[in-house]
């Protein structure tokens, strides 16, 4: 292998710089290319970048231009397109191009009954040259078997799946790369100056039907399309944008560089406002492994389950009624934003070594579209890896309260085998059945929740504001475009932090003035002090309200995590459904100040003395922050820095309140310093049930 390995790239040198005139040389490039590719066998190798095959000193247009004889009809459909300038993928930025080949072409013409692209309109043209088109460089390395992080110039998201290649025979690639489930890449990563060409060998397909609609033509979630009709939940999910938004924004330009705390963020608003959904599906034959097999089967199901929870509402029959048992089954399998599958949880490559997932097994909560109820979508390692919902345990044993509850796992796109993503949303296969019943109110959630601030409204999952790349190929260098580096730059062209901001009114859950408020979600680190990478800035004389996730009835502690130590994060007020919490909080003091008094574990000593300071710290309304997560170096190569041993990392405890389960509450945040940059830094809250923070037999874990 290291005699191939070192033959090949002998070789690889003289066949960039010869000029390729003609298909052949073009394919003794592809071939060089596929004998590397036969180095790795599987999605997650990460081949270094020397390996790649490099078209030097071609922009994308010019590798397509220079094998127009296989390219020349994507070429003719992306010149005909309005939406798409040729010209642009011959300027400087960061670009993957899915390219189809004349051949695909011919077969799509021919599926429509069409003969050449002549016959395509506009629109036609439109949709397909932004399909195959992100602004974002992607090698097939970073690919996870999931969905791209960042959205095509349609403003969709494209699924990859990856599959051992059965068929293969000497020469060809061990690994099938597909899009969308039916296009392959028959050829990847030629690496061009701004970017990457994959050839593909079919158009990729895409819809143009709503969820609901596009759910109704699988026909293995036959049951429960019939249940989302009689309930007219279909009909809650026919939209997708808001034609009232408008991005001009009083005396904020886009490309704006701000400065957040020692960093600059380069900051620019979502150029539309969509209204997406998700949906967590069973199958008919995981109902029939429960013994439902048709919609009265269902309806008893969902009585059993709701009849008990809500016995107030037990005889409404009314299925397009929110109370009735089987309507409140469906609306709880929905959550209304747009969530791909490795979008669900934190899966950015390197991201989740920042987690300690022998202790805590990483996780976020949702609020559904049945009136006050929650999901909690868990990501355990170990041999129970994948996502679930409504799962509680730690990796596969119980947790240190001695609970287990297995959950429903969320198949994978590769474990699906479809493409899932409609024009406003996506959904997901599940193994078992999911519901808001007593297992899952009174153990699954009978737990601390976590809740990270950028999943606090469906606005900022459904932009992709959450999780978004850096600009161009900036960042970290071992995953370019996929974590931020600290930057001091003001220029927007310099600066690789893009940011995605929000204006007043185009945030559900949230009011907020902009006239006073600034409000982004920051792109993802690894080298950060925040949570899963990425926090909201709340900048400005910011007065801002939000509300909180419904939780099952219940005592409750709430905590917000900031960090704190920094001039600018000024001084604050915290109001709980309008009462203000205690007096106000000055954020610009260190955590080892005489008012807050961090210690750390080392100089505490042994553990009775660290759990008595955590208790006392508790009781003055302090606590550390979790051991459970902390940055690494930039490029993953450095030791976890867990927040607990982290000075200015802190939770502060603000209230603690009751919950009837039916009731909506709201946060509000006020700067009380004078400032026109005051600085509030939202990573995360809690939501910490009384028989967890206040437990006798066993205290609250540092986790």
């Amino acid at each position: 292998m290291a005699v191939l390995k070192d033959l090949i790239m002998k070789t690889l040198p003289v066949l960039i710089t010869l000029r390729r005139c003609t298909v052949g040389v073009f394919r003794a490039a592809a071939a060089v290319s596929v004998m590397l590719t036969m180095l790795t066998i599987s999605c997650s190798d990460e081949p270094d970048e020397k390996n790649y095959y490099t078209a030097k000193g071609f922009m994308a247009s010019g590798y397509l231009t220079y094998h127009e004889d296989i390219f020349s009809q994507f070429i003719a459909i992306i010149n005909k397109s309005e939406m798409v300038n040729f010209d642009l993928l011959g300027t400087y930025g960061s670009y993957t191009v899915f390219a189809p080949t004349n051949d695909a072409v011919d077969v799509y013409l021919a599926s429509r009954g069409l003969q050449s692209v002549d016959q395509l309109s506009v629109k036609d043209c439109d949709t397909i040259a932004a399909t195959h088109i992100i602004e974002q460089s992607y090698y097939t390395t970073d690919f996870s078997d999931a969905t791209l992080p960042t959205m095509n110039m349609l403003d969709r998201y494209l699924t990859i799946t990856c599959y051992e290649d059965t068929t293969i025979t000497t020469g060809e690639v061990p690994i099938a790369y597909f899009i969308n489930a039916d296009s392959r890449i028959i050829q990847r990563d030629d690496s061009v100056e701004n970017g990457v060409v994959h050839t593909v060998d079919h158009v990729i397909n895409t819809t143009t039907e709503m969820l609901p609609d596009f759910m109704k033509k699988d026909s293995t979630i036959s049951l429960f399309c019939l249940a989302m009709e009689l309930t007219h939940m279909d009909d809650s999910m026919r939209y997708y944008i808001d034609d009232s938004y408008s991005i001009s924004v009083d005396s904020v330009e886009e490309g704006r560089c701000l400065l957040t705390g020692t960093t600059v963020d380069n900051v620019s608003y979502m150029e539309r406002r969509y209204i997406c959904f998700t949906g967590f599906i069973e199958p008919d034959e995981v109902f029939a492994e429960h013994g439902i097999n048709n919609i009265e089967d269902l309806r008893e199901y969902a009585r059993q389950v709701y009849d008990e929870m809500y016995p107030e509402d037990a005889g409404v029959t009314d299925e397009t009624d929110r109370r009735n048992s089987l309507n409140r089954f469906v609306s709880y399998h929905f959550l209304p934003e747009r969530i791909v599958y490795n979008m669900l949880t934190p899966d950015n490559k390197l991201l989740n070594s920042n987690f300690d997932r022998r202790h805590w097994d990483v996780a976020d909560w949702y609020e559904t579209m049945m009136p006050y109820s929650i999901m909690k979508i868990s990501f355990p390692s170990g041999t129970q890896a994948g996502r679930y919902v409504n799962r509680r345990g730690l990796q596969n044993h119980k947790d240190y309260r001695g609970v287990l509850i297995p959950g429903a796992k969320i198949l994978s796109p590769t474990e699906a085998k479809t493409n899932m993503v409609a024009v406003n949303g996506v959904y997901h296969y599940l193994t078992d059945i999911i519901n808001y019943g007593r297992v899952t109110q009174e153990d699954v959630l009978n737990e601390r929740l976590r809740i990270d601030a950028t999943t606090l409204s469906p606005d900022f999952m459904t932009s992709g504001a959450r999780g978004h790349g850096v600009r161009g190929v900036g960042g970290c260098p071992e995953y370019p475009g996929q974590y931020g580096l600290r930057s001091s730059s003001y220029d927007p062209v310099q600066n690789n932090n893009t940011c995605i901001a929000f204006k007043a009114g185009s945030v559900k859950n949230w009011i907020f003035s902009d006239v006073q408020t600034h409000l982004h979600v920051r792109n993802r680190y690894l080298d950060f002090w925040s949570y899963q990478g990425d926090e909201l800035q709340i900048t400005g004389m910011y007065d801002v309200q939000f509300k909180i996730p419904p939780v099952p009835e219940g005592e409750y502690e709430l905590r917000i995590q900031v960090c704190i130590g920094f001039d600018t994060r000024g001084i604050i007020q915290v109001y709980f459904d309008g009462m203000p919490c205690g007096i106000p909080v000055d954020l610009r003091k260190h955590g080892d100040d005489a008012s807050i008094g961090w210690r750390s574990d080392a100089d505490l000593g042994d553990e009775e003395a660290i759990a008595a300071y955590d208790k006392a710290l508790h009781n003055r309304g302090w606590m550390k922050g979790p051991a459970s997560y902390g940055g690494t170096s930039a490029d993953g190569t450095g030791g976890r820095n867990p927040q607990r041993n982290i000075r200015d990392d802190m939770r502060r405890i603000y209230t603690t309140f009751h919950s009837d389960g039916k009731t909506d509450h709201w946060v509000r945040v006020q700067q009380k310093l004078e400032t026109t940059n005051g600085s509030f830094a939202f990573d995360y809250m809690e939501l910490c049930p009384r028989n967890v923070y206040n437990n006798e037999l066993y205290a609250e874990d540092r986790w």
